[in-house]
């Protein structure tokens, strides 16, 4: 079974310009070409992609994801290396959590800083944006 392009975005929700970028990329194998010249996908690209897409929902760079691939690719190995790149990813993600928590504040603060409607000349927020008293 093969399928060409669009059909292969279709199935896996990903973009033409995301399949091809991948390509490039050497994440997914070059496809065969028709008569046509146009690019024949099979069942193994369909899986591959997916592999990829599921990693990138999970917010891994594209580094990280040819990294699986070998370890996928080759189910013999161990996969050791595998658990650490999920820790270094949970820890990069509390991280980022412990951040958003303190834009969180930092807005709620802010929007404290106006608490009615009034003409923007006497905004509190748009002052404190202004005057960097935001930060204080």
């Amino acid at each position: 079974m093969t399928i060409k392009i669009g059909e292969l975005a279709k199935r896996t929700g990903a973009t033409v310009e995301t399949i091809r970028y991948y390509e490039k990329e050497h994440l997914l194998p070059e496809p065969s070409r028709n008569a046509g010249n146009y690019r024949l996908y099979n069942e193994e690209h369909i899986e591959r992609l997916q592999f990829i897409l599921h990693c990138r929902t999970l917010d891994m760079a594209l580094d990280e994801v040819r990294i699986l691939l070998e370890f996928w690719e080759e189910p013999d190995k161990d996969c050791g290396d595998v658990s650490s790149l999920l820790d270094k990813q949970i820890y990069a993600v509390e991280i980022r959590m412990e951040e958003l928590m303190h834009l969180k504040q930092h807005l709620t603060v802010l929007r404290q800083k106006c608490a009615s409607s009034a003409p923007a000349v006497s905004c509190g927020i748009l002052k404190a944006l202004a005057d960097n008293s935001c930060h204080e």
